[in-house]
């Protein structure tokens, strides 16, 4: 994991346990019932949230931090559920060090882990040999932690069984690894299965939610700037896959070349609000919003394009296209018609054409122009071919 040096630097930095609450100066249930041990180099961050029971968001890999919580009133026996954000050793080998540390606790051990399914299989092993009752997540779960309900959000990328816990009420995410402050988490590909495109997928989910507050798996604690962190990690990732100094517009065309379309299209705003009246950076944006399956927004998009260049064949074609999407068939038959009348050869215009045609019921038409033709007897063989197939497979033939 690369982590920003200020870190170190931050006001929120602390050596010891403090209570969230105070020192966010936020106050709600939750905070005020959490205590947070910064974590360094081979520790993670670690939360405890007390209730009628204590329970841990990743204990860490530091036994001195349970001999601070004895100092506290708090003995490991209190600790009666874990939840883990992913395997690495830095925040799971707590669970292991209040066992082994602490003699006498394995004897009167009443604990249960949530983990994802994903996680280390050792690692599982391990803590039900401990006597650990040992709950695996899918995602989408609800799980309660000392009279608290978290969402279990599924966030692979930094490893494949990376997990969140989203607090809705107070809109706070523990976030492990996969969204911090000042700093991004490399995948973990040898050991853990990371993959930045799976990390895409996941820092868009987080984007999409209400996130004020971000208590991460290192670093300190982002009270009140949870969107920012998680879109500063989404511009992160994308920087790792394009290059730092790639511009924003050319970086766009890399990432909607690879499929990456709502990568793409976060570039591609960045590039219009660095220069608003870049017509490149707007046909661009009108094209992958159309393939988002985003029609309106993409109309709208044609249209600021062809009121400065009216004679763009692709921007009619793609203009055609979100009618389509719109349900507006008449509409996109004059679009293609008169992209024909200009280039009557052109199959593009002739297949999106037909199929218009096709869609308002009219499929002899549709079948007079050449490439729609050649395009819908292709289909339709593949499909047939698909259906004998599958037919073979249920005989046994």
């Amino acid at each position: 994991m690369e982590e920003d040096k200020t870190l170190s630097e931050n006001p929120m930095f602390q050596e010891a346990w403090e209570n969230v609450g105070e020192l966010t100066k936020i106050h709600n249930p939750l905070f005020d019932q959490t205590l947070f041990l910064m974590g360094y180099d081979f520790s993670s961050n670690i939360y405890l949230i007390k209730g009628e029971y204590c329970s841990l968001i990743d204990p860490g890999n530091d036994y001195t931090a349970f001999m601070q919580m004895l100092d506290l009133g708090i003995p490991p026996p209190d600790i009666k559920k874990i939840a883990l954000t992913h395997g690495h050793h830095d925040h799971a080998m707590g669970a292991i060090e209040l066992v082994r540390g602490y003699r006498g606790y394995a004897d009167r051990l009443a604990v249960e882990v949530f983990l994802h399914e994903a996680g280390p299989v050792e690692l599982k092993e391990m803590l039900r040999h401990l006597g650990y009752q040992v709950t695996e997540l899918k995602g989408g779960e609800t799980i309660n932690l000392s009279g608290f309900d978290f969402e279990v959000i599924h966030t692979p990328g930094h490893t494949i069984d990376g997990l969140c816990f989203y607090h809705a009420p107070t809109r706070s995410l523990f976030s492990g690894d996969t969204v911090l402050p000042l700093a991004m988490a490399e995948p973990d590909e040898k050991v853990a299965g990371g993959r930045l495109d799976h990390y895409f997928y996941s820092v868009r989910a987080l984007m999409k939610m209400d996130i004020h507050h971000v208590l991460p798996g290192h670093g300190g604690i982002s009270p009140n700037l949870g969107n920012w962190v998680v879109t500063e990690t989404y511009d992160g990732l994308i920087k790792k896959k394009v290059g730092l100094e790639t511009p924003f517009l050319q970086g766009a065309s890399e990432l909607a070349g690879e499929g990456l379309l709502e990568e793409a299209l976060f570039y591609i705003n960045k590039a219009l609000a660095a220069e608003g009246e870049n017509l490149e950076a707007q046909e661009l944006k009108a094209l992958v919003l159309n393939d988002l399956g985003r029609p309106q927004e993409a109309l709208e998009a044609f249209d600021r394009v062809l009121a400065a260049r009216p004679d763009q064949m692709q921007m009619f074609l793609g203009k055609g296209c979100a009618l389509m999407g719109l349900g507006r068939y008449e509409e996109s038959l004059s679009l293609f018609n008169e992209v024909l009348k200009n280039h009557p050869q052109s199959s593009e215009a002739q297949i999106y054409k037909g199929m218009a045609l096709y869609l308002t019921g009219r499929l002899e038409e549709a079948m007079d122009l050449p490439a729609f033709q050649r395009e819908f007897a292709n289909r339709l063989k593949t499909e047939l071919e698909r259906l004998t197939q599958e037919k073979k497979s249920e005989t046994g033939s």
